[in-house]
């Protein structure tokens, strides 16, 4: 499908993901504004390597995702995005599954390569280097893709190797969509390969993981976008583009032009185009939404204020 063709579409990450009541109340509120998902996140250890704090970026991503599909009728949930580095492909193929079997087929499965080396010490498993990581990701991408279609796998790679076969439980939908963010040319060629959702992320990382608005010009993004196309080939349409918003803020909610400068250590110019912020009135929100629509297809958002974001997202319904 041409992206002009899709209708956009949008979702919430994060918020009370601990307490069972807040959650409950928090996702029906989501449904009710219009939101379509429902995202956890997948770090250790808070704060975060990059400083962040908050339940958010320390709670098991999946438990949460339960809850949030059995208080509501429509909403989609998913991980935002696991750090597939965490995970041995045959067992994480099976949580898949049952997860999927368990929200009535509505789970998107976000993944990532992972980033934050204090993570990893943190728990005793050292990271691999950039390299031999997205070559695992690719791995596990193909190994997953197979046990969740197929139910059965026999796979030798660089990194893993499964025999497989029969993997148990099936999921309820046909195709678990993947969700694959990031900024790395080799993880966007295999998006290509394999995503059902690319997700533009504009954060590149450092020395240990360290992130910086290292990819949110337009000139990286337009570079992205091409790529992704080429390896998709023919299924190039059928691939939804993403964005994962950094800072959405409307109206009086929203920081002046100078604040986010000098917060992301860019050229105002860089703020203004960047899909990853989205601020000011509904109207300036929704003329670039749609400018970004024109110039790298993306139709679907990840915000993190449900309630501040919802007149921008009713003005593009």
């Amino acid at each position: 499908m041409r992206s002009q063709e899709r209708r956009y579409r949008f979702a919430i990450q994060g918020g009370s993901v601990a307490d069972p009541v807040a959650l409950r109340d928090a996702v029906r509120n989501i449904e009710a504004l219009g939101y379509d998902e429902f995202y956890t996140s997948d770090h250790v250890g808070r704060p975060g390597s990059d400083g962040r704090n908050g339940e958010m970026f320390a709670v098991e991503p999946f438990s949460p995702l339960l809850i949030a599909a059995e208080a509501t009728e429509r909403l989609r949930v998913g991980p935002l995005v696991l750090n597939t580095e965490f995970y041995n492909p045959g067992l994480l193929a099976r949580h898949v599954a049952t997860v999927d079997q368990l929200t009535s087929g509505r789970l998107v499965l976000g993944m990532g390569t992972g980033y934050a080396a204090a993570e990893h010490d943190a728990i005793g498993m050292p990271i691999r280097s950039p390299g031999p990581r997205v070559t695992r990701f690719g791995e596990m991408l193909h190994v997953l893709r197979g046990l969740l279609d197929n139910g059965a796998m026999t796979f030798e790679g660089e990194h893993e190797s499964i025999r497989m076969d029969n993997l148990g439980v099936e999921p309820r939908q046909d195709r678990v969509p993947f969700l694959i963010g990031g900024h790395g040319l080799r993880v966007v060629r295999l998006a290509g390969q394999y995503a059902d959702i690319f997700q533009f992320t504009g954060l590149t990382h450092g020395e240990g993981g360290a992130p910086s608005a290292g990819g949110f010009a337009m000139a990286d993004l337009l570079d992205r976008s091409r790529v992704l196309s080429e390896s998709a080939g023919e299924r190039a349409a059928d691939i939804e583009r993403s964005a994962l918003v950094q800072v959405a803020g409307v109206g009086d909610r929203a920081p002046s032009l100078e604040e986010l400068a000098e917060r992301f250590r860019l050229d105002a110019d860089v703020v203004l185009a960047s899909p990853f912020i989205l601020c000011g009135s509904v109207e300036q929100i929704v003329d670039k939404i749609e400018r970004l629509r024109e110039e790298l297809g993306i139709t679907h958002y990840v915000v993190r204020d449900a309630e501040g974001f919802a007149p921008v997202m009713e003005a593009l319904r």
